[in-house]
């Protein structure tokens, strides 16, 4: 006798785990030159994230907040204290505009973005990037990125 089953139910996709990166930086532009430490925690599902660059001795930027509350941009040496909507609204540090916590992702998982060229992957993808863009004046800057660590978590 055969008996009639339900269709299997489509279950929702898992949420993307977080992502805790860290990369060392190295900067070249018009206001000078640096080497620090980038740190991020990505939770592409809810938005979230939370990104900080750091000089040897000083937090130069942080970048937090989700999809749902929205971004704030804080520069201390600047004096800047932003607050946007979206992602899309903020211009990141060191690194060409991105519209959402995705696509930071995508540009870290995969080196796409505009003025962006992988210089060296592994298994994991690209550990070396280099991005070569335009400062909000216009004027030439360039970004070497070394990632140092990435834990996709729980």
């Amino acid at each position: 006798m055969l008996v009639a089953q339900a269709p299997p139910t489509l279950s929702a996709p898992a949420l993307a785990a977080p992502i805790r990166a860290q990369y060392g930086w190295g900067y070249a532009g018009p206001d000078g030159e640096g080497v620090g430490t980038l740190s991020l925690l990505m939770e592409p599902a809810s938005g979230r994230l939370v990104l900080e660059l750091h000089a040897p001795g000083e937090r130069l930027v942080l970048l937090e907040g989700d999809g749902v509350s929205g971004y704030r941009l804080l520069v201390p040496r600047q004096k800047l204290d932003q607050r946007a909507a979206s992602l899309a609204q903020l211009p990141l540090p060191f690194l060409p505009q991105v519209p959402s916590v995705e696509a930071l992702l995508r540009l870290l998982r995969t080196g796409e973005g505009t003025g962006i060229s992988v210089t060296k992957r592994d298994a994991q993808g690209p550990l070396k990037l280099h991005w070569q863009g335009k400062d909000a004046r216009g004027k030439d800057e360039q970004v070497w990125l070394e990632r140092k660590r990435w834990e996709e978590g729980k």
